[in-house]
């Protein structure tokens, strides 16, 4: 299915004119709308209907209503849910990386191979870490059961729309949570066609519910509800600290996935030629849209000019252009603000002083229109500058010369954030000292293969709070003593056949 097919379904099926309400496809009240963007050719491709504070409350009553009988469903009834819905992503992964592609600009090859795969393995970890949760444990007398923390709100953005989806509600769902999700009106089709697989799974009415809109209204509407147990938001730092305000005088509990700053850090004895160009494919990845990109090389100053001629060598192999092409690695950044951005911080870098060794200012050579940034590399960059200290988000990579490992890892530290980090050494004790030593949520060891089992969350301004494999699932869920339960024996049968009524009736 092409792009235009995808955009003519949505529409004649009425998805871009409506909400997802507690089981129907529902108009909206304001009557406001935004124009989609696509970002390859800066021309409009659709229009969508934005929700309202009225909306939200509309879904929140609904998610309330279902949280009573999802709550307290078995085991295999949401794992069973979860599995139609992996299913049916897989069924339908070509629509959702053309959708991709065509809301932010994504490569197709990087659509097909990443942005989809990825997405679809969080729903299958949630569904087999739900199969073997220790929802019921026993501790000196004690039983302590985890249970559903309630209605949950789930902001996303529009960077990875629907990883960063699946991300929360594979959780959220197992947990037993019952949702609104307001995805990024930025790059919102995705969400619609993944609110079409919820419903063909046969999400009951209210379980799940999806409200476009932006962050001022339908984003602070939700945060500040008195029945949203908890928020999760994936976002800016800035946007992360206006919902914590929001969700502060209800006492909801927040969690926040922020910004990164993310240090890759080259040990002296690392071989260079296995350190480096991962290194530069990873700062690039996504065109450098990822909040846990390594933009930082932290490289031995005895090596710089090595490293250089690698990571060159590296850069010149992307391909800049028509996300469309199976030829192209990198297409545009996702939209205008974006662009201005990174224009703006390529041009902080170069009256800074740090060496420009590739890319700079303006789009590639042949792309005239379009959101098309030059994947850029700055040597000799120092630790207090901008480039080093702000987050770009976008194709701009920093490399920063060390003298000492001590001095690397003072470096790797010295910054507000704390998302993800990585450190290259042919010494794997060494490597692991210095890991230890990195205030980050994740950090990488010689690049490893991503793994939808490791827990993810920030440090310091990059937030707090743990998503992906079991921790993604507790981060949902309350944690209740109760003493005088009875022996452990006696108890899971118990709590067993309390399930089974309560689901029954």
């Amino acid at each position: 299915m092409g792009h235009s097919s995808i955009i003519e379904r949505l529409r004649n099926a009425g998805r871009l004119d409506r909400v997802f309400i507690d089981g129907e496809w529902v108009v909206p009240l304001g009557g406001t709308r935004v124009t989609v963007i696509d970002p390859s050719t800066e021309e409009p491709i659709a229009q969508i209907a934005l929700g309202t504070a009225h909306d939200v409350a509309m879904a929140v009553s609904a998610a309330r209503r279902a949280f009573v009988a999802w709550s307290v469903s078995s085991v295999q009834t949401r794992a069973a849910l979860l599995d139609r819905v992996h299913t049916l992503i897989l069924e339908r992964a070509e629509e959702f990386a053309q959708a991709i592609s065509l809301e932010m600009g994504a490569a197709i090859g990087f659509a097909r191979s990443t942005q989809v795969p990825v997405a679809a393995e969080h729903i299958r970890v949630a569904r087999d870490n739900l199969a073997s949760y220790p929802f019921l444990t026993h501790r000196e007398g004690v039983a302590i059961v985890r249970e559903a923390i309630g209605v949950c709100g789930l902001i996303t953005p529009w960077n990875w729309p629907l990883y960063q989806i699946t991300a929360k509600v594979g959780p959220a769902l197992a947990a037993g949570c019952t949702l609104v999700l307001k995805p990024s009106e930025l790059s919102p089709l995705s969400a619609l066609l993944f609110a079409e697989v919820m419903h063909e799974a046969g999400i009951p009415p209210g379980v799940f519910n999806l409200v476009n809109g932006n962050g001022a209204e339908v984003g602070a509407a939700l945060a500040a509800h008195p029945d949203v147990d908890m928020i999760s938001i994936t976002g800016s730092t800035r946007a992360g600290v206006l919902v914590a305000q929001a969700a502060a005088p209800t006492v909801k509990r927040v969690a926040q996935e922020l910004g990164g700053k993310s240090p890759n850090l080259i040990l002296p004895d690392a071989d260079l030629t296995r350190a480096v160009p991962p290194g530069v494919a990873a700062a690039f990845r996504n065109v450098g849209q990822s909040c846990s990109a390594p933009t930082r090389m932290i490289v031995p100053r005895e090596r710089l000019e090595e490293v250089e001629r690698i990571a060159l060598e590296a850069a010149s192999g992307f391909v800049v252009g028509d996300p469309r092409s199976q030829q192209t690695t990198h297409g545009p950044v996702a939209n205008r603000a974006q662009f201005n951005r990174v224009q703006e911080m390529i041009g902080i870098g170069i009256a800074e002083g740090a060496r420009l060794i590739c890319g700079g200012l303006g789009r590639p050579e042949a792309l005239s229109r379009g959101f098309y940034c030059r994947p850029t590399i700055f040597s000799s960059v120092q630790s207090q500058m901008q480039i080093a200290q702000e987050e770009i988000f976008g194709p701009v990579l920093a490399v920063i010369p060390y003298d000492t490992v001590d001095e690397a890892v003072e470096i790797a530290n010295d910054t507000v954030y704390g998302l993800g980090a990585h450190v290259q050494g042919n010494d794997l004790g060494a490597a692991r000292a210095v890991a230890a030593r990195i205030r980050s949520g994740q950090v990488h060891i010689n690049y490893p293969a991503w793994n939808p089992h490791a827990p993810f969350g920030g440090y310091k301004r990059s937030g707090n709070g743990r998503e992906y494999g079991i921790e993604g699932i507790e981060e949902y869920l309350e944690t209740k003593a109760i003493l005088g339960f009875g022996d452990a024996q006696t108890s899971t049968t118990t709590v067993k056949s309390m399930r089974d009524a309560q689901e029954q009736s």
